[in-house]
């Protein structure tokens, strides 16, 4: 069978030009990749800080950090956990209470007094980090209300960000218990098919027709541990808050809305975070049942 041919060479020139264009994007497309990682210095992003942001004021749990679990106070276990991950040189506490301070003191924590007018976590890291001398390449935010976080949690969004060049910020997620999904303090997560964030909500998501939780989708449920390119860190606070960071009271949106790339790990993970009194119960029984006192 013959191929059609075209009847004149002026019907060829398109076709050629195009070709040519689309060989000359896919060119760059493959040596900026390539750039990017020869770039890369031998030792990219190595020296790493973790950071608890604590604060006293908790519209929906005040005083939290300080709550009892099991005869400690939940930044204690938080910090105890924190120190066992491989990938942190150093462990800090940034608070802006005194009570606060004073009780992490007492069990050997390094505490940064840090400003009230912190809108978030991410905003209380950064100015944590301009008051440290040493020069760190990644921060880690540790959430203070997850008192059982694995270190190993810690160490593979360490090693996430370390190894996505592309990427200015890592996070980890789990799945989702059914009785979770309409909780709006169980913040949901989807992701592309690469393991970089498309979106996060407080409600379900993805949301389907019936309105139902569907069995046989695996939901994400987020945890609220993530690091940060230093570099970016300093940026973050002079982006102007978003629209949807507003609506759904998630500052992991506002680095999304900017068009920054977000890599997340999934992680086996029997998450218990302590957003409301109800919940200091709930982790206390689970504590004892697996005798992790």
């Amino acid at each position: 069978m013959r191929i059609c041919e075209p009847s004149s060479s002026s019907s060829v020139k398109p076709w050629i030009f195009h070709g040519l264009a689309v060989g000359a994007a896919v060119a760059v497309a493959i040596g900026a990749h390539a750039y990017l990682y020869l770039r890369l210095p031998s030792k990219f992003r190595t020296r790493v800080i973790g950071i608890i942001p604590a604060r006293f004021a908790s519209s929906r749990f005040p005083g939290k950090p300080l709550v009892q679990i099991l005869g400690k106070p939940m930044i204690q276990r938080t910090w105890e956990r924190a120190k066992l991950a491989s990938s942190l040189d150093h462990v800090v506490v940034a608070t802006d209470d005194e009570k606060i301070a004073e009780c992490c003191r007492g069990f050997g924590a390094d505490v940064l007094m840090t400003s009230e007018s912190c809108r978030n976590g991410t905003e209380r890291c950064n100015e944590a980090l301009e008051m440290i001398g040493k020069k760190y390449d990644i921060v880690v935010n540790i959430q203070g209300d997850e008192p059982l976080i694995e270190p190993e949690i810690i160490d593979g969004i360490v090693k996430a960000l370390q190894a996505t060049p592309d990427a200015v910020f890592s996070t980890a997620v789990t799945s989702l218990k059914p009785e979770d999904a309409f909780d709006p303090n169980r913040v949901k997560c989807i992701v592309d098919n690469r393991g970089y964030a498309i979106y996060f909500s407080r409600g379900l998501i993805p949301f389907n027709k019936s309105g139902k939780v569907n069995p046989k989708f695996p939901y994400l449920l987020h945890l609220g541990i993530q690091s940060y390119d230093t570099k970016f860190l300093k940026i973050y606070p002079e982006l102007p808050p978003t629209p949807l960071q507003l609506e759904e009271d998630l500052e992991q949106l506002k680095v999304l809305e900017n068009g920054y790339k977000m890599k997340v790990i999934k992680v086996d993970h029997e998450a218990h975070g302590v957003d409301a009194p109800e919940d200091v119960e709930k982790i206390e029984r689970f504590m004892r049942e697996r005798n992790l006192g």
